[in-house]
């Protein structure tokens, strides 16, 4: 199942057996918005906070994904979360709620790939039938611990990126009908001695070049062997960088293959400055945009490359760098396995 130093290939096909896709008023508005499983109204979800707002996305989102397979939550045997909140909090309340085993993961916004790589993993490997994963970010929690509660009304500069209000969940399956994951590769962490919080494009970019890099080495495919590479959220600063970096190495995939999921979101003369970003952007896009696409046959192989940068508020007290990870999902058209 190891191929190369670092991509795990799954002989057994695991299955997208559902998925559940949840979002804010801001992504109501968006060029998706189609896509959502369930839109809300207002950021506070009916909440007295925004962490708990937060909490309810991905209550909702795995609630969906779960419903769709025609399943019971008592159906799961494990479930794999994160996001960006101090403890991973929300999704530590959320799996109170949900009462499926529970592991956290915290891989910022590379969360939505890391749990879909170690779902696909341990079905592939048959440690479960059925596992659940999900990320969710919410603008207003994420901007109050990172940077400024909205509240402040800070001025951004035109590189920083706006934190998605959603979540995205996917039901993993041993069987049954629907895109099926080949394969995942781990990424490295990367630091290029970046530290401007307000630039995660710019620092993201190295470290999803090079886990690309690694992707198509470690299992020797032509440039042009997917439909689609899309990044998590590299927005209109990272993406270029990628671009240069892969080309520079000698990966020159076709110019239009290579697309961000921060770019896909939200529609022109939305405010979101260089793009979208967040553990809910790659997962709610990939989940709901990205799977229909297959599902209506536009769309056969796709490698979804979730970036995440791995800094903390202390570790930007401190003065600390921004180190840097990307992990690879491939999944392709499937049927009844």
């Amino acid at each position: 199942m190891l191929k190369g130093h670092q991509t795990w290939e799954f002989e057994n096909h695991p299955v997208i057996l559902s998925t559940g896709t949840v979002g804010g008023p801001f992504e109501a508005n968006g060029k998706l918005a189609d896509d959502f499983d369930l839109l809300h109204e207002d950021l506070w979800l009916g909440q007295d906070s925004y962490e708990k707002a937060q909490k309810v996305l991905l209550e909702e989102s795995v609630t969906r994904a779960i419903e769709k397979a025609e399943l019971r939550n008592e159906d799961i045997q494990f479930m794999f979360t994160g996001d960006l909140i101090n403890q991973l909090t929300p999704s530590s309340f959320a799996s109170r709620t949900l009462a499926i085993p529970y592991l956290g993961l915290f891989g910022a916004c590379s969360t939505s790939m890391e749990g879909l790589a170690l779902a696909s993993f341990i079905i592939n490997a048959n440690g479960a039938e059925r596992i659940v994963t999900a990320a969710s970010s919410h603008n207003a929690a994420t901007e109050k611990q990172f940077r400024y509660p909205t509240e402040y009304g800070g001025q951004k500069p035109p590189t920083a990126q706006w934190t998605v209000t959603a979540s995205g969940a996917a039901v993993v399956s041993n069987v049954g009908n629907g895109p099926i994951v080949t394969s995942a590769t781990i990424g490295k962490v990367i630091d290029m001695g970046l530290s401007d919080p307000f630039n995660m494009g710019g620092a993201m970019a190295p470290a999803a070049a090079d886990t690309i890099i690694s992707h198509f080495r470690d299992r020797n495919l032509p440039a042009d062997h997917y439909d689609l590479i899309a990044s998590g959220d590299l927005g209109e600063v990272g993406l270029p960088i990628a671009k240069e970096l892969l080309k520079q190495k000698g990966l020159d995939v076709p110019e239009n293959t290579f697309q961000d999921c921060g770019l896909m979101i939200y529609r022109d003369g939305q405010p979101v400055l260089a793009g979208a970003s967040g553990p809910g952007c790659s997962a709610s896009v990939t989940y709901g945009h990205l799977l229909n696409r297959i599902k209506r046959g536009e769309l056969k192989r796709i490698l979804i490359v979730a970036t995440g940068a791995l800094l903390s508020p202390l570790s930007f007290q401190q003065q600390e760098t921004i180190p840097c990870i990307a992990h690879a999902v491939s999944i392709e058209a499937g049927g009844q396995s």
